[in-house]
């Protein structure tokens, strides 16, 4: 197996959280494959990892109805080749797994007609202790809200690039084309100096210089961004923390051509020097004026 991967099996009990951390390390870039049968895990690990690979991080979920001596033998090859690997295990008291299969409904996978629910978990339990005692790192997610399980994996696995976790989209519209539905944050640009009133910046757009001098001149714009900016700075981080993977902040104007561009714009460069993941996205700017 290549050395230059990064392996991370996830382990656990039925319900204690397994699919949130698969898809927590999924938004951070790692490439998952959940379900797969033990005895497969070598050799999708060995294909994966492969010179020319487009898999550089890789995540394996392990289900708990799977034969533990496989996955042991998995995990005791992958540190004999020198692979860097971490075994993660979620785990939770018995009670709190009781009342998430009696919210959801499910069943647990492990549950024969003749054996109530608390002893499949508790033979479940008895079967991964080899895993456990393997494990690096043991999340106890009985405490936990599901937001704060994702912000326990972004802290160990985000590394330095933590916000990277969020892709932020910033985006311009205009209002008589109707309020983008994929926007979290919608603020309204109309109260800004239009223009589309002055002659020879109409037929131009927010990212031409003489429409963002325009915009970015008027003193209730430079007021408008100075109370905006610490608001953002505030907010993004703590979706960050929240476990968002997605956040579309949206600007518009009446046609979507000229202020919220130039806000847009403004607002996607002093994000982007503050380290954040971004795109800026102009929905209006080709539409033709009516």
């Amino acid at each position: 197996m290549a050395e230059s991967v990064d392996f991370v099996v996830v382990a656990g009990l039925s319900g204690a959280g397994r699919s949130t951390v698969a898809n927590t390390l999924e938004d951070l870039g790692w490439f998952v494959i959940d379900n797969l049968p033990s005895s497969l895990l070598s050799a999708a690990a060995d294909l994966l990892s492969r010179p020319g690979s487009v898999a550089d991080r890789l995540a394996l979920v392990a289900g708990s109805h799977e034969s533990h001596e496989d996955l042991l033998r998995f995990l005791e090859e992958l540190r004999r080749s020198s692979a860097r690997v971490k075994v993660i295990f979620v785990d939770a008291a018995t009670d709190v797994l009781l009342r998430r299969y009696d919210q959801t409904r499910r069943r647990h996978p492990l549950s024969v007609e003749s054996e109530s629910v608390a002893d499949a978990i508790e033979r479940e339990r008895r079967l991964l202790e080899p895993i456990r005692q393997e494990a690096d790192l043991v999340i106890d997610t009985g405490g936990l809200i599901v937001h704060e399980l994702k912000s326990r994996v972004v802290e160990v696995f985000g590394g330095a690039s933590r916000e990277h976790f969020m892709q932020t989209t910033v985006m311009s519209f205009g209002y008589k084309y109707g309020v983008p539905t994929e926007a979290d944050l919608v603020i309204d640009c109309r109260f800004l100096a239009n223009p589309h009133w002055v002659q020879d910046l109409r037929p131009k757009t927010g990212l031409e210089q003489g429409v963002r001098n325009y915009v970015l001149s008027e003193s209730a714009t430079s007021e408008f961004l100075e109370r905006l900016c610490p608001l953002l700075e505030f907010l993004v981080p703590s979706y960050v923390d929240e476990g968002k993977a997605y956040l579309t902040i949206a600007f518009g104007c009446t046609g979507g051509r000229h202020r919220s561009v130039v806000i847009a714009e403004e607002i996607s460069r002093i994000l982007d020097e503050s380290g954040h993941l971004l795109r800026t996205r102009h929905r209006d700017l080709e539409r033709k004026e009516i």
